[in-house]
């Protein structure tokens, strides 16, 4: 039993890995590719909503004050 478990884990991960890594007939990248490419963007985005946040908690008048 426990090596028919890890044989579909492993089918299912290799899977996952190949969908993951496989290129785009049309574009010429992958999903990876393309999470890699929009991380940074991604990551200043939710940089300014954490500043937002902050700064309207740390005042009385803020969104998230009582």
């Amino acid at each position: 039993m426990g090596l028919l478990r890890t044989a579909l884990i492993g089918a299912a991960v290799y899977g996952a890995v190949n969908y993951l890594t496989k290129k785009n007939k049309v574009t010429g990248k992958s999903i990876v590719d393309d999470l890699t490419e929009k991380a940074p963007e991604w990551l200043e985005k939710a940089k300014g909503y954490k500043e937002d946040v902050v700064a309207s908690l740390h005042h009385p008048t803020g969104r998230y004050s009582e």
